[in-house]
């Protein structure tokens, strides 16, 4: 693993109904790269996990939305899951959290249908990425070009489909965030 990232801070950004592999695999990832890493949720308490349709496993939360600063971290990790991302895209602390490492230039990785709130951000516009593919058309119409592969990368931006992805979405997540800041991650 890049030694680059020893103490590089990234955040977690979920809540309930967060499919389980798609955080648990990143943030396994970065942890053994030396990353310190947290959750950042709009609730309190635990997340619950899925697996799927079926539930999995609760993780406590770090730190609340409403209280953080994305000048704290150094990197956004966004899990997929329906029932998570629909709920974050509701929310105007997370999509504000988003926003706020877009225009501080930091890298952003996002995983199935958590591009929702990239949309909802207002962030996608110009840019090329990928995602579950039922959201294609969602992005297509906030203006991004949408792409059915394994992982997108663009401008510090990485995007994958799917669980099934994580291993090539891990790897450019990890390259991202090694790089740090990228002029051309902006809203």
């Amino acid at each position: 693993m890049p030694t680059q990232l020893n103490g590089k801070r990234v955040a977690f950004l979920m809540t309930d109904g967060v499919e389980q592999v798609e955080f648990t695999e990143p943030w396994d990832a970065l942890k053994g790269a030396g990353v310190n890493v947290g959750i950042v949720s709009p609730t309190e308490g635990t997340v619950l996990g899925m697996h799927g349709i079926d539930k999995g496993d609760a993780f406590d939360v770090d730190l609340r939305v409403a209280d953080a600063d994305a000048s704290d971290f150094d990197a956004l990790v966004l899990p997929g899951g329906v029932v998570n991302a629909d709920h974050l895209r509701m929310d105007e602390a997370s999509v504000a959290f988003v926003r706020a490492f877009f225009e501080q230039h930091k890298p952003v990785a996002a995983i199935c249908h958590a591009p929702w709130i990239l949309a909802e951000a207002d962030v996608v516009r110009g840019r090329t990425m990928t995602s579950y593919p039922s959201l294609a058309t969602d992005l297509r119409n906030a203006g991004a070009a949408w792409l059915d592969e394994r992982v997108v990368v663009d401008q510090g931006l990485v995007t994958s489909r799917r669980p099934d992805d994580l291993p090539a979405f891990i790897d450019k997540m990890i390259e991202e965030i090694s790089e740090g800041e990228h002029a051309g991650q902006n809203v």
